[in-house]
């Protein structure tokens, strides 16, 4: 395991699931393309759950179009346009983590988003959430994203901060792999979008917190 420090010098977050609660927003969107294919909405337990695994794993959700099938580009982008025109309906940050956020900022200290969501929705969901992290690195930023490590060090270095004086917070098992990759601090938070039968606490993490009350009061104290 890295060695972790109480105080870290800089946070970075995963954002859906992590920072903000998209799943709403999404699970909308899912159910649009449902319903455009003439079937019925899903439960939002359901599609929350899948939420982090992106929208390839929405449309199979949704439809049963794994990657191979030729319908699955068309429905992936009926999704996609979906929720891209509805993105900020419901979506909030978590409000742990927005008390923390202030906190985080009344101090000057540095946070920021890596984040595997395409900076064309990733944009403009913070601008609506009224966010403005330090750095913000998008799936489409490199040509590689997350378990990779380099978009973790990219936040880093536009942070000024050496990787392991930050804390990689998030709500999948990549997350923690990237952290680990990079030689970061490696936090797992068990609020976020996990499927009920995968246990977080198995990651390979340094932290792990169930909840972000948990993880404020930690980073608060």
């Amino acid at each position: 395991m890295t060695t972790i420090t109480d105080r870290p010098r800089a946070l970075l977050f995963d954002l859906d699931g992590t920072l903000v609660d998209t799943a709403p927003d999404l699970a909308r969107a899912t159910n649009a393309l449902r319903i455009h294919h003439g079937l019925p909405p899903l439960p939002y337990p359901v599609i929350r759950a899948q939420v982090s695994n992106g929208g390839n794993a929405l449309v199979t959700l949704a439809l049963g179009f794994d990657l191979a099938h030729r319908d699955h580009p068309q429905a992936r982008a009926f999704l996609l346009d979906a929720y891209k025109r509805q993105l900020a309906i419901e979506s909030r940050v978590f409000p742990p983590l927005a008390v923390l956020l202030s906190f985080w900022e009344d101090r000057q200290q540095p946070w920021g988003i890596v984040t595997n969501k395409p900076r064309l929705y990733a944009e403009p969901l913070l601008e609506a959430l009224g966010l403005v992290p330090g750095v913000l690195v998008c799936a489409d930023d490199l040509p590689v994203k997350k378990p990779e490590p380099e978009p973790l060090w990219m936040a880093a270095s536009q942070l000024d901060t050496p990787p392991e004086d930050c804390w990689y917070i998030g709500d999948h098992l990549r997350d923690i792999q990237a952290a680990r990759a990079a030689g970061m601090p490696a936090i797992a938070v068990g609020y976020g979008y996990i499927d009920e039968a995968e246990d977080y606490r198995h990651w390979p993490a340094d932290r792990w917190f169930d909840t972000g009350e948990d993880l404020a009061s930690a980073l608060m104290n």
